[in-house]
Protein backbone atom coordinates (compact mmCIF):
# COMPACT_ATOMS: atom_id res chain seq x y z
CA UNK A 1 0.00 0.00 0.00
CA UNK A 2 1.63 3.36 -0.95
CA UNK A 3 -0.43 6.80 0.25
CA UNK A 4 1.51 9.14 -2.49
CA UNK A 5 -0.70 12.05 -1.60
CA UNK A 6 2.35 14.89 -1.81
CA UNK A 7 4.02 12.93 -4.90
CA UNK A 8 2.52 10.83 -7.93
CA UNK A 9 5.21 8.42 -8.08
CA UNK A 10 7.19 8.32 -4.77
CA UNK A 11 7.21 8.32 -0.80
CA UNK A 12 7.50 12.27 0.58
CA UNK A 13 10.21 11.55 3.31
CA UNK A 14 10.22 14.41 6.14
CA UNK A 15 13.54 13.57 7.15
CA UNK A 16 15.45 14.56 3.81
CA UNK A 17 18.12 17.38 4.08
CA UNK A 18 17.22 21.15 3.58
CA UNK A 19 19.12 23.45 1.52
CA UNK A 20 22.41 24.58 2.44
CA UNK A 21 20.35 28.00 2.70
CA UNK A 22 17.52 26.99 4.57
CA UNK A 23 18.50 28.92 7.40
CA UNK A 24 18.84 32.25 5.38
CA UNK A 25 15.05 31.51 4.07
CA UNK A 26 13.77 31.24 7.62
CA UNK A 27 15.48 34.45 9.15
CA UNK A 28 14.98 36.80 6.27
CA UNK A 29 11.40 35.68 5.30
CA UNK A 30 10.27 35.36 8.48
CA UNK A 31 9.10 32.11 8.28
CA UNK A 32 9.53 30.80 11.70
CA UNK A 33 5.91 32.05 12.35
CA UNK A 34 4.60 30.51 9.43
CA UNK A 35 5.83 27.10 10.48
CA UNK A 36 5.11 27.70 14.35
CA UNK A 37 0.79 28.36 12.90
CA UNK A 38 0.91 25.31 10.77
CA UNK A 39 2.54 23.05 13.39
CA UNK A 40 0.12 24.65 16.30
CA UNK A 41 2.41 22.57 18.72
CA UNK A 42 3.13 19.61 16.84
CA UNK A 43 6.64 18.78 16.69
CA UNK A 44 5.91 16.16 13.80
CA UNK A 45 3.95 18.87 11.59
CA UNK A 46 6.73 21.43 12.48
CA UNK A 47 9.36 18.84 10.84
CA UNK A 48 6.66 18.34 8.16
CA UNK A 49 6.00 21.73 7.52
CA UNK A 50 9.70 22.85 7.26
CA UNK A 51 10.52 20.12 4.70
CA UNK A 52 7.81 20.79 2.52
CA UNK A 53 8.09 24.50 2.26
CA UNK A 54 11.68 24.59 1.88
CA UNK A 55 12.91 22.23 -0.51
CA UNK A 56 9.37 23.02 -2.35
CA UNK A 57 8.68 21.83 -6.30
CA UNK A 58 9.51 23.35 -9.62
CA UNK A 59 7.42 21.41 -11.79
CA UNK A 60 3.98 23.27 -12.82
CA UNK A 61 2.23 19.55 -12.71
CA UNK A 62 3.58 18.20 -9.24
CA UNK A 63 2.31 21.39 -7.79
CA UNK A 64 -1.01 20.83 -9.20
CA UNK A 65 -1.27 17.34 -7.92
CA UNK A 66 -0.91 19.08 -4.30
CA UNK A 67 -3.58 21.80 -4.84
CA UNK A 68 -5.89 19.64 -5.98
CA UNK A 69 -6.19 17.63 -2.79
CA UNK A 70 -5.48 20.70 -0.64
CA UNK A 71 -8.66 21.86 -2.10
CA UNK A 72 -9.75 18.38 -1.13
CA UNK A 73 -8.88 18.95 2.02
CA UNK A 74 -9.92 22.67 2.16
CA UNK A 75 -13.72 21.33 1.36
CA UNK A 76 -13.67 18.32 3.76
CA UNK A 77 -11.13 19.39 6.86
CA UNK A 78 -12.43 17.31 9.16
CA UNK A 79 -12.13 14.15 7.32
CA UNK A 80 -8.74 14.84 5.96
CA UNK A 81 -7.93 15.42 9.98
CA UNK A 82 -9.65 12.32 10.77
CA UNK A 83 -7.89 10.23 8.51
CA UNK A 84 -4.60 12.30 9.83
CA UNK A 85 -5.17 11.53 13.27
CA UNK A 86 -6.15 7.69 12.89
CA UNK A 87 -2.82 7.03 11.14
CA UNK A 88 -1.03 9.15 14.52
CA UNK A 89 -3.47 6.41 16.92
CA UNK A 90 -1.99 3.63 15.31
CA UNK A 91 1.36 4.55 15.20
CA UNK A 92 1.12 5.21 18.64
CA UNK A 93 -0.72 2.24 19.98
CA UNK A 94 2.03 0.14 18.06
CA UNK A 95 4.92 1.29 20.44
CA UNK A 96 2.42 0.36 22.98
CA UNK A 97 2.73 -3.47 22.73
CA UNK A 98 5.61 -5.09 24.70
CA UNK A 99 8.16 -7.10 23.22
CA UNK A 100 9.43 -4.44 21.68
CA UNK A 101 13.81 -5.27 22.22
CA UNK A 102 13.93 -8.88 22.39
CA UNK A 103 14.46 -11.18 19.72
CA UNK A 104 13.63 -14.60 20.38
CA UNK A 105 11.71 -15.77 17.35
CA UNK A 106 8.72 -16.84 19.80
CA UNK A 107 8.35 -13.03 21.11
CA UNK A 108 9.21 -11.59 18.06
CA UNK A 109 5.74 -13.81 17.19
CA UNK A 110 4.01 -12.87 19.62
CA UNK A 111 4.60 -9.12 19.44
CA UNK A 112 3.70 -9.15 15.40
CA UNK A 113 0.16 -11.07 15.75
CA UNK A 114 -0.28 -8.18 18.75
CA UNK A 115 0.64 -5.73 16.52
CA UNK A 116 -1.47 -6.90 13.54
CA UNK A 117 -4.52 -7.44 15.49
CA UNK A 118 -4.13 -3.80 16.96
CA UNK A 119 -3.75 -2.93 13.08
CA UNK A 120 -6.39 -4.73 12.13
CA UNK A 121 -9.16 -1.93 14.01
CA UNK A 122 -6.99 1.10 12.07
CA UNK A 123 -7.27 -0.39 8.46
CA UNK A 124 -11.22 -1.62 9.14
CA UNK A 125 -11.76 2.59 10.47
CA UNK A 126 -9.42 4.02 6.62
CA UNK A 127 -12.00 1.30 4.96
CA UNK A 128 -15.05 2.47 6.03
CA UNK A 129 -13.74 6.25 6.13
CA UNK A 130 -12.81 5.25 2.08
CA UNK A 131 -16.37 3.61 1.85
CA UNK A 132 -19.15 6.66 3.21
CA UNK A 133 -16.82 9.69 2.01
CA UNK A 134 -14.69 8.50 -0.62
CA UNK A 135 -16.98 10.22 -3.46
CA UNK A 136 -16.60 13.61 -2.14
CA UNK A 137 -13.11 13.65 -3.17
CA UNK A 138 -12.67 15.51 -6.35
CA UNK A 139 -8.51 15.44 -6.64
CA UNK A 140 -6.66 12.83 -8.68
CA UNK A 141 -4.43 12.22 -5.34
CA UNK A 142 -7.58 11.55 -3.25
CA UNK A 143 -9.51 9.26 -5.89
CA UNK A 144 -6.54 6.79 -6.33
CA UNK A 145 -5.93 6.87 -2.47
CA UNK A 146 -9.71 5.86 -1.79
CA UNK A 147 -9.27 3.40 -4.85
CA UNK A 148 -6.68 2.02 -3.13
CA UNK A 149 -7.58 1.77 0.01
CA UNK A 150 -10.70 -0.24 -0.89
CA UNK A 151 -8.71 -2.26 -3.26
CA UNK A 152 -6.46 -3.46 -0.95
CA UNK A 153 -8.17 -3.46 2.47
CA UNK A 154 -11.39 -5.11 0.89
CA UNK A 155 -13.50 -7.98 2.78
CA UNK A 156 -11.56 -11.30 1.36
CA UNK A 157 -8.33 -9.77 2.82
CA UNK A 158 -9.68 -9.21 6.48
CA UNK A 159 -10.76 -12.58 6.34
CA UNK A 160 -7.82 -14.14 5.08
CA UNK A 161 -5.54 -11.97 7.89
CA UNK A 162 -8.09 -12.34 11.10
CA UNK A 163 -7.84 -16.54 10.16
CA UNK A 164 -4.32 -16.71 9.98
CA UNK A 165 -3.86 -14.64 12.92
CA UNK A 166 -6.05 -16.63 14.86
CA UNK A 167 -4.36 -20.12 13.78
CA UNK A 168 -0.65 -18.28 14.87
CA UNK A 169 -1.86 -18.00 18.72
CA UNK A 170 -0.96 -21.68 18.11
CA UNK A 171 -3.50 -22.49 21.46
CA UNK A 172 -2.99 -26.62 20.44
CA UNK A 173 0.85 -25.92 20.75
CA UNK A 174 2.99 -26.03 17.42
CA UNK A 175 3.53 -28.76 14.72
CA UNK A 176 7.23 -29.05 13.35
CA UNK A 177 8.77 -31.40 11.14
CA UNK A 178 12.39 -32.01 10.72
CA UNK A 179 15.32 -34.61 9.42
CA UNK A 180 18.05 -36.25 10.68
CA UNK A 181 21.60 -34.97 9.47
CA UNK A 182 25.21 -35.19 9.69
CA UNK A 183 25.83 -36.29 13.51
CA UNK A 184 22.16 -36.88 13.99
CA UNK A 185 21.52 -33.47 14.24
CA UNK A 186 18.04 -32.47 13.15
CA UNK A 187 17.90 -30.06 10.31
CA UNK A 188 15.18 -28.76 7.91
CA UNK A 189 12.53 -27.46 10.30
CA UNK A 190 9.19 -26.82 8.92
CA UNK A 191 6.35 -25.30 10.29
CA UNK A 192 3.26 -27.33 9.62
CA UNK A 193 -0.19 -26.65 10.08
CA UNK A 194 -1.21 -28.48 13.36
CA UNK A 195 -5.01 -29.88 14.18
CA UNK A 196 -7.09 -27.67 14.08
CA UNK A 197 -8.73 -26.58 17.58
CA UNK A 198 -12.35 -27.81 18.05
CA UNK A 199 -15.23 -24.73 18.13
CA UNK A 200 -17.91 -26.11 20.28
CA UNK A 201 -18.56 -29.01 22.54
CA UNK A 202 -19.66 -31.57 20.21
CA UNK A 203 -16.60 -31.24 18.56
CA UNK A 204 -14.47 -31.48 21.62
CA UNK A 205 -16.64 -34.97 22.25
CA UNK A 206 -17.09 -36.48 18.99
CA UNK A 207 -14.03 -34.92 16.87
CA UNK A 208 -10.67 -36.97 16.35
CA UNK A 209 -7.92 -37.98 18.97
CA UNK A 210 -4.58 -37.25 18.43
CA UNK A 211 -2.35 -40.14 17.93
CA UNK A 212 0.93 -41.13 17.64
CA UNK A 213 3.77 -41.32 20.61
CA UNK A 214 4.34 -38.72 22.89
CA UNK A 215 6.20 -37.21 25.90
CA UNK A 216 6.46 -34.94 29.18
CA UNK A 217 9.03 -32.90 30.30
CA UNK A 218 9.09 -32.66 34.21
CA UNK A 219 7.93 -29.60 35.72
CA UNK A 220 11.75 -29.09 37.12
CA UNK A 221 13.60 -30.02 34.04
CA UNK A 222 15.01 -26.34 33.06
CA UNK A 223 17.26 -28.27 30.42
CA UNK A 224 14.46 -30.16 28.82
CA UNK A 225 12.03 -27.09 28.84
CA UNK A 226 14.69 -24.77 27.15
CA UNK A 227 15.58 -27.68 24.48
CA UNK A 228 11.73 -27.43 23.29
CA UNK A 229 11.76 -23.89 23.82
CA UNK A 230 14.80 -24.21 20.95
CA UNK A 231 13.21 -26.32 19.25
CA UNK A 232 10.11 -24.46 19.26
CA UNK A 233 12.19 -20.54 18.38
CA UNK A 234 13.56 -22.95 15.80
CA UNK A 235 10.08 -23.77 14.15
CA UNK A 236 8.70 -20.74 14.25
CA UNK A 237 11.67 -18.20 13.04
CA UNK A 238 10.31 -18.00 9.32
CA UNK A 239 6.47 -16.91 10.28
CA UNK A 240 7.57 -14.83 12.83
CA UNK A 241 10.21 -13.03 10.26
CA UNK A 242 7.75 -13.09 7.41
CA UNK A 243 4.38 -11.78 9.83
CA UNK A 244 7.12 -8.58 11.31
CA UNK A 245 7.83 -8.06 7.57
CA UNK A 246 4.04 -7.61 7.10
CA UNK A 247 3.47 -5.84 10.64
CA UNK A 248 6.42 -3.23 9.53
CA UNK A 249 4.85 -2.81 6.08
CA UNK A 250 1.63 -1.62 7.62
CA UNK A 251 3.31 0.64 10.58
CA UNK A 252 5.13 2.01 7.25
CA UNK A 253 2.18 3.07 5.31
CA UNK A 254 0.51 4.42 9.18
CA UNK A 255 3.62 6.40 9.08
CA UNK A 256 3.83 7.65 5.58
CA UNK A 257 0.28 8.32 5.87
CA UNK A 258 0.45 10.86 9.07
CA UNK A 259 3.31 12.44 7.61
CA UNK A 260 1.78 13.13 4.01
CA UNK A 261 -1.54 14.01 5.64
CA UNK A 262 -0.20 16.53 8.09
CA UNK A 263 1.37 18.64 5.35
CA UNK A 264 -2.41 18.95 4.58
CA UNK A 265 -3.52 19.94 8.26
CA UNK A 266 -0.64 22.20 8.77
CA UNK A 267 -1.71 24.12 5.40
CA UNK A 268 -5.56 24.18 7.47
CA UNK A 269 -3.81 25.17 10.80
CA UNK A 270 -2.41 28.43 9.16
CA UNK A 271 -5.38 28.95 6.62
CA UNK A 272 -7.38 28.81 9.94
CA UNK A 273 -5.28 31.57 11.69
CA UNK A 274 -5.32 33.78 8.67
CA UNK A 275 -8.82 33.10 8.36
CA UNK A 276 -9.73 34.51 11.85
CA UNK A 277 -7.81 37.88 10.94
CA UNK A 278 -10.40 37.91 7.84
CA UNK A 279 -6.86 37.87 5.41
CA UNK A 280 -7.41 36.39 1.83
CA UNK A 281 -6.25 33.18 0.83
CA UNK A 282 -6.03 31.84 -3.02
CA UNK A 283 -4.70 28.91 -4.78
CA UNK A 284 -2.18 30.46 -6.95
CA UNK A 285 -1.73 29.82 -11.20
CA UNK A 286 1.71 27.99 -11.36
CA UNK A 287 3.26 28.25 -15.41
CA UNK A 288 6.50 27.06 -16.18
CA UNK A 289 9.61 28.14 -15.60
CA UNK A 290 10.21 29.84 -18.62
CA UNK A 291 7.43 32.31 -17.95
CA UNK A 292 9.09 34.73 -15.35
CA UNK A 293 6.03 36.48 -14.69
CA UNK A 294 4.30 37.81 -10.86
CA UNK A 295 1.03 39.08 -11.30
CA UNK A 296 -0.45 39.72 -7.83
CA UNK A 297 -3.37 41.49 -6.31
CA UNK A 298 -3.38 42.35 -2.40
CA UNK A 299 -0.43 40.20 -1.51
CA UNK A 300 0.57 40.44 2.02
CA UNK A 301 3.17 39.35 4.70
CA UNK A 302 1.59 36.03 6.48
CA UNK A 303 4.18 35.82 8.87
CA UNK A 304 3.88 39.49 9.69
CA UNK A 305 -0.33 39.62 9.90
CA UNK A 306 0.25 36.85 12.70
CA UNK A 307 2.16 39.07 14.79
CA UNK A 308 0.13 42.32 15.32
CA UNK A 309 -3.77 42.64 16.17
CA UNK A 310 -4.36 44.55 13.01
CA UNK A 311 -4.48 43.68 9.46
CA UNK A 312 -1.62 44.19 7.21
CA UNK A 313 -1.39 46.08 3.97
CA UNK A 314 -1.57 44.15 0.45
CA UNK A 315 -0.13 45.07 -2.23
CA UNK A 316 -0.65 44.48 -6.01
CA UNK A 317 2.27 44.27 -8.74
CA UNK A 318 1.71 43.03 -12.47
CA UNK A 319 5.93 42.17 -13.81
CA UNK A 320 5.18 40.52 -17.10
CA UNK A 321 8.08 38.69 -18.09
CA UNK A 322 10.47 41.04 -16.17
CA UNK A 323 13.67 38.93 -14.71
CA UNK A 324 14.50 42.53 -12.80
CA UNK A 325 12.40 44.10 -10.67
CA UNK A 326 13.89 47.11 -8.31
CA UNK A 327 11.89 48.66 -4.94
CA UNK A 328 13.16 52.07 -3.87
CA UNK A 329 11.29 54.31 -1.94
CA UNK A 330 10.92 56.06 1.44
CA UNK A 331 12.47 54.68 4.58
CA UNK A 332 10.13 52.64 6.86
CA UNK A 333 7.72 52.73 3.54
CA UNK A 334 7.44 48.69 3.44
CA UNK A 335 9.98 47.94 0.69
CA UNK A 336 11.32 44.76 3.22
CA UNK A 337 7.41 43.31 4.08
CA UNK A 338 6.93 43.72 0.34
CA UNK A 339 10.15 41.60 -0.67
CA UNK A 340 9.43 39.17 2.13
CA UNK A 341 5.50 38.59 0.75
CA UNK A 342 7.39 37.83 -2.37
CA UNK A 343 9.41 35.07 -0.79
CA UNK A 344 7.01 33.85 0.86
CA UNK A 345 4.46 33.62 -2.03
CA UNK A 346 6.73 31.63 -4.25
CA UNK A 347 7.88 29.00 -1.58
CA UNK A 348 4.11 28.70 -0.49
CA UNK A 349 2.86 28.36 -3.96
CA UNK A 350 5.80 25.88 -5.27
CA UNK A 351 5.04 23.43 -2.30
CA UNK A 352 1.41 23.28 -3.19
CA UNK A 353 -0.18 25.50 -0.25
CA UNK A 354 -2.51 28.24 -0.96
CA UNK A 355 -0.78 31.73 -1.21
CA UNK A 356 -0.94 35.13 1.07
CA UNK A 357 -2.93 37.09 -1.15
CA UNK A 358 -6.38 37.86 -3.03
CA UNK A 359 -4.70 36.72 -6.47
CA UNK A 360 -1.71 35.11 -7.19
CA UNK A 361 0.04 34.36 -10.93
CA UNK A 362 3.84 33.42 -10.97
CA UNK A 363 6.36 31.49 -13.33
CA UNK A 364 7.98 28.75 -10.81
CA UNK A 365 11.24 29.20 -10.30
CA UNK A 366 14.33 26.96 -9.64
CA UNK A 367 15.18 28.14 -6.29
CA UNK A 368 14.57 31.00 -4.22
CA UNK A 369 17.77 32.27 -2.65
CA UNK A 370 17.87 35.55 -0.42
CA UNK A 371 20.68 38.54 0.34
CA UNK A 372 19.73 40.41 2.93
CA UNK A 373 21.56 43.02 5.19
CA UNK A 374 22.88 41.68 8.18
CA UNK A 375 24.65 43.02 11.58
CA UNK A 376 27.91 44.59 11.70
CA UNK A 377 30.06 41.79 12.40
CA UNK A 378 30.87 42.08 16.38
CA UNK A 379 34.12 40.35 16.76
CA UNK A 380 35.55 42.79 13.73
CA UNK A 381 37.08 39.99 11.75
CA UNK A 382 35.80 42.04 8.84
CA UNK A 383 34.04 44.46 7.32
CA UNK A 384 30.39 44.57 6.27
CA UNK A 385 30.98 44.78 2.28
CA UNK A 386 33.62 41.67 2.89
CA UNK A 387 29.94 40.02 4.50
CA UNK A 388 28.12 40.70 1.83
CA UNK A 389 30.34 39.67 -0.96
CA UNK A 390 31.08 36.60 0.85
CA UNK A 391 27.90 35.19 1.07
CA UNK A 392 27.10 36.58 -2.77
CA UNK A 393 30.14 33.92 -3.53
CA UNK A 394 27.99 31.09 -1.42
CA UNK A 395 25.11 32.07 -3.44
CA UNK A 396 27.06 32.27 -6.88
CA UNK A 397 28.35 29.11 -6.10
CA UNK A 398 24.71 26.92 -6.02
CA UNK A 399 22.56 29.56 -7.74
CA UNK A 400 21.68 27.88 -11.23
CA UNK A 401 19.47 29.20 -13.95
CA UNK A 402 15.64 29.77 -13.81
CA UNK A 403 16.38 30.84 -9.75
CA UNK A 404 15.13 33.92 -7.96
CA UNK A 405 17.31 36.31 -5.90
CA UNK A 406 15.77 38.01 -2.99
CA UNK A 407 18.26 41.42 -2.04
CA UNK A 408 17.39 43.62 0.58
CA UNK A 409 19.79 46.97 1.10
CA UNK A 410 22.75 44.71 -0.85
CA UNK A 411 25.64 46.60 -1.73
CA UNK A 412 24.35 49.73 1.06
CA UNK A 413 27.72 48.88 3.09
CA UNK A 414 29.99 51.39 1.01
CA UNK A 415 29.75 54.53 -0.78
CA UNK A 416 26.84 55.57 -3.27
CA UNK A 417 29.30 55.20 -6.33
CA UNK A 418 30.96 51.95 -5.13
CA UNK A 419 27.90 50.03 -4.03
CA UNK A 420 26.06 51.03 -7.21
CA UNK A 421 28.83 49.99 -9.42
CA UNK A 422 29.37 46.51 -7.77
CA UNK A 423 25.67 46.33 -7.97
CA UNK A 424 25.63 46.77 -11.50
CA UNK A 425 28.14 43.72 -12.32
CA UNK A 426 26.55 41.12 -10.16
CA UNK A 427 22.98 41.90 -10.90
CA UNK A 428 24.11 41.96 -14.71
CA UNK A 429 26.12 38.58 -14.57
CA UNK A 430 22.96 37.00 -12.75
CA UNK A 431 20.67 38.18 -15.31
CA UNK A 432 22.61 37.20 -17.77
CA UNK A 433 22.86 33.73 -16.36
CA UNK A 434 18.92 33.54 -16.56
CA UNK A 435 18.73 34.09 -12.82
CA UNK A 436 15.50 36.67 -11.82
CA UNK A 437 16.32 39.27 -8.91
CA UNK A 438 14.25 40.83 -6.39
CA UNK A 439 16.00 44.40 -5.51
CA UNK A 440 15.21 46.26 -2.64
CA UNK A 441 17.48 49.65 -2.54
CA UNK A 442 18.29 52.88 -1.18
CA UNK A 443 21.66 53.54 -4.49
CA UNK A 444 19.79 56.05 -6.58
CA UNK A 445 22.34 55.24 -9.19
CA UNK A 446 21.81 52.23 -9.41
CA UNK A 447 18.14 52.10 -9.27
CA UNK A 448 18.25 54.61 -11.89
CA UNK A 449 20.44 53.05 -14.49
CA UNK A 450 17.62 50.50 -15.13
CA UNK A 451 15.12 53.22 -16.22
CA UNK A 452 14.49 52.73 -20.10
CA UNK A 453 14.50 49.42 -22.68
CA UNK A 454 17.42 48.23 -22.47
CA UNK A 455 18.37 44.75 -22.17
CA UNK A 456 18.85 44.97 -18.34
CA UNK A 457 15.15 46.96 -18.27
CA UNK A 458 13.50 46.77 -15.30
CA UNK A 459 9.74 46.75 -13.46
CA UNK A 460 10.80 49.71 -10.96
CA UNK A 461 8.31 49.77 -7.91
CA UNK A 462 8.20 52.75 -5.21
CA UNK A 463 6.97 52.79 -1.62
CA UNK A 464 4.49 55.33 -1.34
CA UNK A 465 4.28 58.57 0.78
CA UNK A 466 1.82 61.25 1.24
CA UNK A 467 2.72 65.00 1.20
CA UNK A 468 2.64 65.12 4.92
CA UNK A 469 5.18 62.50 5.26
CA UNK A 470 2.77 59.71 6.06
CA UNK A 471 3.94 56.30 5.07
CA UNK A 472 0.68 54.00 3.35
CA UNK A 473 3.04 50.52 2.90
CA UNK A 474 1.63 50.48 -0.55
CA UNK A 475 4.27 49.69 -3.08
CA UNK A 476 3.30 51.03 -6.32
CA UNK A 477 5.00 51.84 -9.76
CA UNK A 478 7.21 54.23 -9.72
CA UNK A 479 10.84 55.60 -10.99
CA UNK A 480 13.24 55.83 -8.14
CA UNK A 481 14.18 59.29 -6.02
CA UNK A 482 17.55 60.80 -5.23
CA UNK A 483 15.93 60.99 -1.41
CA UNK A 484 14.50 58.35 0.98
CA UNK A 485 13.13 61.10 3.27
CA UNK A 486 15.48 60.18 5.91
CA UNK A 487 14.67 63.60 7.20
CA UNK A 488 10.85 62.28 7.95
CA UNK A 489 12.07 59.77 10.17
CA UNK A 490 14.74 62.33 12.23
CA UNK A 491 11.52 64.83 12.60
CA UNK A 492 9.72 62.32 14.22
CA UNK A 493 11.94 60.35 16.50
CA UNK A 494 13.38 63.89 17.98
CA UNK A 495 9.65 65.37 18.11
CA UNK A 496 8.75 62.20 20.21
CA UNK A 497 11.27 62.78 22.59
CA UNK A 498 10.54 66.26 22.76
CA UNK A 499 14.42 67.58 21.65
CA UNK A 500 14.91 70.38 20.21
CA UNK A 501 15.37 69.61 16.37
CA UNK A 502 18.33 70.36 14.60
CA UNK A 503 19.39 70.61 11.61
CA UNK A 504 19.77 67.03 10.60
CA UNK A 505 22.30 65.78 7.98
CA UNK A 506 20.59 65.52 4.12
CA UNK A 507 18.99 62.54 2.80
CA UNK A 508 20.35 59.75 1.93
CA UNK A 509 20.88 59.27 -1.28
Amino acid sequence: MRVFLLHRDRDFEAEWSLPDHADDLVADLGLETLLNAMAAGDALLLQVARRALLASLSDPEEIRYRQGILRDAIAHPDLIRQIHDLARQAVEAEKKIWGFFFTSPDIILRRSVDVMETFIGFLRRLRQLADEHGSEFRSEGMARFVTMVKSELDDAYFTTLEEQLRRLHFRRGVLISARLGRALKATGYVLRRGVEEPQGWLDRLLGPRDHGLSFEIPPRDEAGARALGDLRGRGVALVAEALGHSADHILSFFHQLRAETGFYVACLNLRDSLTRKEEPTCIPECLDVRDPVLRASGLYDAGLTLLQAERVVGNDIAAEAARLVVVTGANQGGKSTFLRSVGQAYLMSQCGMFAAAEELTLGVCTGLYTHFAREEDATMESGRLDEELSRLSRIADRIRPGSLLLCNESFASTNEWEGSEIGRQVIGALLQADVRVFLVTHLYNLAGSYRGDGPEHAVLLRAERRPDGARTFRILPGDPLPTSYGRDLYERIFAEKGGALATPPGPRR
